[in-house]
């Protein structure tokens, strides 16, 4: 690791006053990412500013309508939140796996978001959920936030502050795990409102996280359900209800394929989330 200046502010205007004074300063969350690299030596900041300790960037409040889920709360303390668990039970599942628990008492929701790895499993959840992430300079619709692998709408200097999640009528999140890291190889989030159903993919898209229409898809699965070109069965999940699950041989991903040639790559990724 290279040599670099490690300050722990008590605001966020204080680190965002240090970030503007650093020739190349990086801001620090949970560290899951940018210390491994520094120890390999392939980032070198001349400033690490750790906004863990700001108590304003803490904490989880609801409201009648929203969730909002302050950027540096740990995995851990959305796991114990009972606002949380009663708004959006689907966010603590979906916390809940995330890695092991050393990662939920370090790893914070903004970092994980700011950081927009591939594979991540909170991409979906704020993509899915439709939330508003909040910086020190302005508010990001979650459609215009995710740019790309490890790319966000973030300027060099901002700092997310909270999220603010609108609360569904139902929501769930699935994923097949590595079975060593428990990263997502492919996670779905699904979020019902009176207006629409949004589904957000994780961890098999070309380009990181992206929706899926499922208007496009579950027609064409039934379908090809009754034509006799896929099976499917009912399996009991985690919390003792009941879940369709289409099995797909090669055969049986090539009809979905065609019957779907819109898609383009994101078949590819389908077919993943739903191959037996």
């Amino acid at each position: 690791m290279y040599e670099t200046i490690y300050h722990r502010p008590s605001s966020v205007d204080e680190a965002a006053a240090l970030f503007a004074k650093g020739s190349d300063a990086k801001y620090l969350s949970g560290g899951h990412t940018l210390i491994p690299v520094m120890k390999q030596r392939l980032a070198a900041p001349s400033d690490v500013i750790d906004l863990g300790r700001i108590k304003d960037l803490v904490g989880i409040e609801l409201s009648a309508d929203a969730l909002t889920i302050k950027a540096a709360t740990t995995y851990f303390d959305i796991t114990q939140s009972a606002d949380a668990k009663k708004a959006i039970p689907a966010i603590v599942h979906l916390t809940s796996m995330l890695g092991d628990p050393q990662v939920r008492y370090r790893g914070t929701i903004g970092g994980s978001i700011a950081n927009n790895d591939p594979a991540a499993d909170y991409p979906a959840a704020v993509l899915a959920l439709n939330a508003t992430v909040n910086t020190n300079k302005r508010s990001i619709k979650a459609d215009d936030f995710f740019k790309g692998l490890f790319e966000t709408a973030l300027e060099a200097d901002e700092i997310v502050t909270k999220l603010m999640f609108p609360t569904p009528q139902k929501a769930g999140y699935v994923k097949f795990p590595n079975p060593a890291w428990r990263y997502a190889l492919v996670g779905v989030f699904v979020s019902k409102r009176s207006s629409e159903i949004r589904v957000a993919v994780t961890g098999a898209g070309a380009n990181g996280v992206f929706r899926v229409n499922p208007g496009s898809l579950f027609p064409a699965l039934s379908r090809l359900e009754r034509a006799g070109r896929i099976k499917a069965e009912w399996r009991a999940t985690e919390n003792n209800r009941r879940a369709k699950y289409y099995l797909l041989t090669d055969s049986g991903r090539k009809a979905l394929k065609d019957e779907t040639r819109e898609w383009g790559r994101q078949i590819a990724a389908i077919a993943r989330i739903l191959e037996a």
